[in-house]
């Protein structure tokens, strides 16, 4: 495993960091939640990425109990607030109430008493920015969470937030968007806004919701099993990616992926870690030896040659549009 500054600050985090939004209390029981989190420990994995709303809380609280008895200093965790977590008007969004309850919450279910990073799963359109982020910076200054960070911010409200983390004395360190060789919409305003401020990405779905694993064959019926038949959890955000045009485009990556040496999970994990503004690509797992092998891209370098390839293949239907990044962001509750 590699480790890399999350931004500029002196936080080292794994490159690849372990994910449970579609797995832990939902997809997969719990004693294989379990092996998963043992198989990124082995791995070299010490960041672990979660949040209060996954799995209508579950999911912290199996990170926690798979998590108890590791020392807490040699691990990264991150967890996430915004979406609803109750029937109230104020169990969700940035609202200082919301926030304030919610880290309690979510540090009574990890079994700790700190998370590393606390991000804002969404911008709130309807609470004031100074509001969320005064009640931030008081997390932080209680000793619940030693940086902040935010996830699928436009550079505009990264840049506002940024601000006014200055003048809080807090830092703000990191954005979690989405990210893989078909979803490149922050390499136009996200990534140099955040290269400018000092923050780092760390990514989500690097594989495409597995669409860059290879798996899914033009012209046929997804495997049983598979995201794409999932009802449940994650059929929808795939959707998008279950075109020939697109499938028939990732297969041509296979022999470029042998050339390298590589799974095609492996040489998408890759990719993102080339961008220099990526601090770790979160993977997710239903079975331990994914996580195994997912976790073998960390250190892996493309050479330019081979990237530009993969980028030509892919070209015709990678999304770029910076706008698109509005697709990712609730509109006002």
């Amino acid at each position: 495993m590699e480790y890399r500054h999350l931004g500029r600050s002196g936080l080292f985090i794994s490159e690849i960091a372990y994910g449970n939004w579609l797995t832990h209390g939902s997809q997969v029981e719990e004693d294989a939640a379990t092996s998963c989190v043992r198989a990124a420990l082995d791995a070299g994995i010490t960041t672990f990425d979660t949040a209060d709303v996954y799995a209508q809380t579950r999911a912290e609280s199996v990170l926690g109990r798979a998590l108890k008895g590791e020392r807490r200093e040699g691990l990264e965790i991150l967890t996430k607030v915004f979406w609803p977590t109750g029937p109230g008007q104020n169990d969700r969004g940035l609202s200082r109430k919301h926030i304030m309850e919610s880290i309690e919450n979510s540090l009574r279910r990890l079994q700790t008493d700190h998370v590393d990073v606390y991000q804002a799963h969404r911008f709130d359109v309807s609470t004031p920015l100074e509001e969320t982020m005064e009640a931030f910076a008081d997390v932080v200054h209680s000793g619940k969470a030693h940086y902040i960070g935010v996830s699928e911010w436009t550079s505009d409200q990264i840049r506002r937030a940024h601000a006014l983390a200055r003048e809080l004395r807090v830092q703000l360190v990191s954005n979690q968007p989405q990210y893989s060789a078909l979803w490149r919409i922050i390499e136009g305003e996200v990534v140099p806004t955040c290269e400018e401020l000092g923050l780092g990405q760390v990514v989500w779905s690097p594989i495409a919701q597995g669409v860059l694993t290879g798996k899914y064959l033009p012209g046929q019926q997804p495997p049983a099993g598979s995201r794409a038949t999932d009802a449940k959890g994650g059929s929808d955000m795939i959707s998008r990616w279950m075109q020939d045009e697109v499938l028939e485009r990732v297969q041509q990556l296979q022999p470029l992926a042998a050339e390298a040496g590589l799974s095609l999970a492996q040489l998408a994990v890759a990719w993102v870690l080339q961008n220099p503004n990526v601090s770790a690509a979160i993977v997710g797992a239903s079975r331990p030896e994914q996580v195994t092998e997912n976790a073998k891209a960390a250190g892996v370098k493309l050479d330019a040659d081979l990237k530009a390839r993969i980028d030509e293949i892919l070209a015709p239907v990678a999304v770029t549009d910076p706008l698109k990044v509005h697709e990712n962001v609730p509109a006002k509750r």
